[in-house]
């Protein structure tokens, strides 16, 4: 098939690479010329394991193309994405304004049959709003008599550091329209991915956009209620380790997303949890589940920084802490939301200095963190580094190289053997038999 992809993101970018990797033609289009420019040239404006490599591939095999250009795009695809940016406004609801261009956009250039998919992020009726413009646009045109279209909803299930491998094995697919002839294109598209015979689910464009806030919303929400055990673990002498196992391994439960830790971040979870508390008071219902959740993470994220003010003292001037790990999540330099941004905040409005490090996120992290006085942060070369002449060591993001390091060698380049450990990454025992005083989230003070 002949795809267009709007958008070249996380969502927009892995897409069309994994479209392309099946042996469809796949468009890329952007407003950015020096990015377009850029992934011509082979340079990838994000990380994310696998794609690089995918993308030259498919490029020098002319599967793959990049433009800025819609007329050298839409006319010749049967099927146009648009995974471009919905970003929360004040009030937390998703912004659709880019989505709303991007269709416009689209219906100018198309020919014959179009199926418009909304691939990116949006609220419940947005469907309506982008055929509302295509057909305005359409409307406008003394060409387009012959032109017609459906749009199809068809949300992302993408998890950042595998979404390479997620796209390429769904564990489902959700398409969302009222046409059968849509739905058997969007269908014969995506029968290629699902060798696994995992379910292609088809439904109601509305239950669609629904799906996408919902399973978001529900894994959050696994999430902020462990993050509240586990302060009741500490508060009575509990393990949140134990309590996640006995819980877990109910069949009805399961072990997934009970991770207890110093909050969640990324681009998908915070922005989609605020949409869905929008989306309920904008149709008159109070959303109260999803708006605790929100509350619990945004409290979580202080947890670190409040249990460190409580050890050495409101004033921490004077104080230096390591921050191992700045990105969301490992595997990406995703800095959105991330709890690091909350922690070394906290700490330096209290006088402290950071020393951090993390494999990606350096170049995120000075924009996310621009906030911070330059005298008060360094961004090391190397997760040593970080250590030499602090206070104590801040675990923030579990990448692989953080899980079991030399600790005699931590314990020689910190001035005291103090750890938080921001995602229970270190055994307690182990720890009190190598000297260090640990802190966990939920596993009490070591």
């Amino acid at each position: 098939m002949n795809v267009a992809i709007v958008g070249t993101g996380y969502v927009g970018l892995v897409s069309g690479t994994c479209f392309s990797e099946m042996g469809n033609h796949v468009w890329c289009i952007d407003i950015d010329q020096k990015k377009i420019d850029n992934l011509k040239n082979g340079k990838i404006p994000i990380y994310e394991p696998g794609l690089e490599e995918m993308v030259l591939r498919n490029h020098k095999e002319g599967r793959l193309d990049f433009t800025t250009d819609y007329s050298e795009a839409v006319p010749e695809s049967e099927i146009c994405f648009i995974a471009v940016g919905t970003p929360p406004g004040e009030d937390g609801s998703a912004d659709t304004r880019y989505v709303i261009a991007a269709a416009e956009s689209i219906a100018r250039h198309m020919k014959g049959y179009t199926i418009v998919v909304d691939k990116s992020t949006v609220p419940v009726g947005t469907s309506e709003k982008v055929k509302a413009a295509i057909q305005k646009v359409l409307d406008s045109r003394t060409d387009a008599k012959d032109v017609t279209f459906d749009v199809v909803s068809n949300p992302e299930f993408l998890k950042e550091g595998v979404a390479v491998n997620d796209f390429m094995r769904p564990d489902r697919v959700v398409i969302g329209t009222d046409n059968p002839k849509a739905e058997e294109k969007m269908m014969n598209l995506y029968r290629q991915f699902m060798l696994n015979e995992h379910p292609i689910i088809c439904t109601d464009i509305k239950s669609a956009e629904i799906i996408k806030y919902a399973a978001n919303a529900m894994l959050a929400t696994r999430i902020s209620f462990m993050n509240e055990i586990s302060r009741l673990c500490d508060k009575v002498g509990g393990d949140v380790r134990a309590v996640r196992q006995g819980i877990g391994t109910d069949s009805r439960i399961g072990m997934s997303f009970l991770h207890a830790s110093c909050g969640y971040g990324g681009s998908c979870f915070p922005k989609d949890v605020k949409e869905l508390v929008a989306v309920g008071k904008r149709n008159g219902i109070e959303m109260k589940i999803a708006g605790a959740v929100e509350d619990v993470n945004n409290e979580q994220k202080h947890v670190i920084a409040d249990r460190i003010i409580a050890k050495y003292g409101d004033n921490l001037n004077g104080k230096t802490f390591a921050v191992w790990g700045l990105a969301f999540k490992p595997e990406t330099d995703d800095m959105r939301e991330a709890p690091a941004i909350t922690i070394i905040t906290d700490l330096v409005k209290h006088g402290a200095k950071i020393q951090a490090y993390d494999p990606e996120a350096y170049e995120m992290a000075k924009h996310y963190l621009a906030h911070i006085p330059q005298d008060a942060i360094t961004y090391e070369p190397d997760m040593w580094k970080a250590l030499e002449g602090a206070d104590a060591l801040i675990l923030v993001t579990e990448w692989k190289q953080f899980r079991s390091p030399d600790f005699g060698k931590i314990k020689s380049l910190l001035k005291a053997p103090v750890i938080y450990d921001g995602r229970n990454q270190y055994e307690p025992k182990y720890m009190k038999e190598e000297g260090i005083e640990l802190h966990c989230i939920g596993r009490g003070l070591i």
